[in-house]
């Protein structure tokens, strides 16, 4: 698959070609703290205006808790008033996917990480311009990572 990825100068840079991550469960699970493993493995959603990444207004991108692909940048980020971190765009679009979710008896978008296919949220056509899209993600799938320390998402691969 091809993806977008940071470099060692923390500039987003791709597309390239990246092996998807395919973990156990047991790996998985010694990876991710139960929280995240529940949202990002098992689907799970965090109970709205309690994650720890709602209020954040620092510079900086969100990546996968699973496989730290960059995902979403605090420039996209809005506040859309539900309760949950929300993006009008992904950082690139090669990084996300959506697959239907037809589970509680709804039908939604879900947004998952294109490497490891950890669910982050569900995407909805009531955001602002310029997409009119809300990626409406929740913490505990997401890893901050500040402006300053972006070259600490950098993947080999982007400097070839």
């Amino acid at each position: 698959m091809k993806v977008r990825v940071m470099n060692r100068h923390g500039a987003l840079t791709g597309p390239v070609e990246s092996a998807p991550w395919r973990l156990t469960d047991a790996q998985w699970q010694a990876r991710l703290t139960p929280e995240q493993y529940q949202i990002a493995r098992g689907k799970g959603t965090e109970a709205p205006f309690c994650g720890t990444l709602l209020d954040n207004h620092r510079d900086g991108v969100y990546a996968c808790i699973g496989c730290r692909l960059p995902l979403f940048a605090s420039a996209a980020k809005f506040h859309s008033g539900t309760g949950w971190p929300s993006f009008f765009q992904p950082v690139a679009n090669e990084n996300v996917k959506t697959h239907v979710d037809r589970s509680h008896g709804m039908v939604r978008q879900e947004i998952l990480c294109v490497r490891c296919d950890g669910h982050l949220g569900h995407v909805f056509a009531d955001g602002p311009p310029p997409t009119g899209l809300r990626f409406c993600v929740n913490s505990p799938a997401l890893e901050f990572v500040d402006q300053a320390d972006l070259a600490t998402l950098a993947d080999p691969a982007a400097d070839l």
